[in-house]
């Protein structure tokens, strides 16, 4: 059993050392779960990298995956040739063949659905409405059934993904990939990051799938966006005045829209409306990929607790949603159970559990259960 009491640090450089400071800002404390997902997967299946992460209103766990890493490695490049033995003609060992990219898991770790993507391309974003439909991000947005069934497609500008200033700005379309995204629903809007230029927030109606709004860094005009590259990332240097990579976005259930820059260690809060209101940030050291990896909630009522995955540093970081002060992390740098290898995406329950996935040689879920 392993048990992670929230670790309270001064500064990225203590926690980096795993000294221990005073606690109580935040006394919510978590539990490995070794007994979730039920495994081993069907159909001699392994996780492949996990590019997506959702826990739909009736608490089933959606995870979107990506095949592809089954065939290649999606980060360093070359075939990936080290569980493909089922495989081959004739076959080396009982493990293993190429997922699909959906899955969907009970609170108890059955594996209730699982599809492919009509397009066949790899997806970055999953979501779930209150009707019960999922909704995939990939070059564009795709509305499926529960049961992997298209309903809807948006339209994107071309199949080809264009170069910066190829293309404007304020082109009123997903351009390039779908990074992050998602729903206010009883506004019927749908939110959406879009990588062209390095990050656009973009705001669709959930119905017809037709553009309304967006912008960029600190709430300025898509067509202030710059079709230049800013100098990488340096500590003390997080203001840049554009996204600068991996951009996510989530809405907090009081209507406030959270942005998180991922290759600028940032997270920017907005109005629905893209007015700027302040922007904190998280592990402010971290170079290379950066800490602000995406973004969930503590449960209802007040979502007091913000969960940051850290693709560097390898923690989820816990955030004061009200004061962007973090108070702590939980996890480890490793692959045991309870430990991060690429830690790439996270998703809350109405439990207050904590879902992960990662990325990388990671290629995992795991569940943190949240202890009274």
């Amino acid at each position: 059993m392993i048990i992670f009491r929230l670790k309270v640090f001064s500064s990225l450089a203590t926690a980096l050392l795993g000294v221990s400071l005073a606690a109580g800002a935040c006394a919510q404390n978590f539990q490995f779960d070794a007994t979730w997902p039920q495994l081993p997967l069907p159909n001699q299946w392994e996780f492949e990298g996990i590019t997506g992460l959702v826990v739909a209103p009736d608490d089933v766990i959606w995870v979107l995956q990506r095949p592809s890493d089954y065939d290649e490695d999606p980060i360093f490049g070359g075939p990936n040739v080290r569980t493909n033995y089922a495989s081959l003609d004739p076959p080396s060992a009982m493990c293993c063949l190429k997922p699909e990219a959906v899955l969907a898991f009970s609170q108890d770790g059955e594996l209730l659905h699982h599809w492919n993507l009509a397009n066949g391309l790899s997806g970055h974003l999953i979501l779930a409405d209150s009707e019960g439909h999922i909704w995939v991000g990939t070059d564009t947005v795709h509305k499926y059934t529960k049961e992997g069934e298209l309903v809807a497609s948006m339209e994107r500008l071309g199949t080809e993904i264009p170069q910066a200033g190829d293309v404007p700005a304020d082109t009123p379309l997903v351009v390039g990939r779908v990074e992050g995204g998602t729903f206010d629903e009883a506004a019927r809007e749908l939110y959406l990051t879009d990588n062209y230029l390095h990050g656009r927030v973009l705001v669709f109606d959930m119905d017809t799938l037709k553009f309304k709004r967006g912008w960029g860094a600190y709430g300025k005009p898509l067509s202030e966006i710059s079709v230049t590259d800013h100098p990488a990332y340096t500590p003390g240097n997080h203001d840049a005045p554009d996204f600068r990579g991996h951009v996510t976005i989530a809405l907090s259930a009081d209507g406030v829209v959270y942005v998180a820059d991922r290759n600028s260690n940032r997270i920017q809060v907005f109005t629905p409306a893209g007015e700027f209101q302040r922007e904190f940030v998280v592990a402010p050291e971290t170079l290379g990929r950066g800490s602000t990896g995406g973004m969930a909630f503590s449960p209802l009522p007040d979502q007091a607790h913000m969960y940051v995955p850290d693709i560097m540093n390898n923690v989820v970081w816990v955030v004061d949603r009200a004061s962007g002060k973090t108070l702590g992390h939980f996890g480890f740098f490793g692959k045991n159970g309870g430990g991060f290898h690429w830690l790439h995406m996270v998703a809350t329950d109405s439990f207050g559990n904590v879902y992960t996935g990662e990325v990388d040689e990671g290629k995992r879920v795991q569940r943190f259960v949240a202890l009274p």
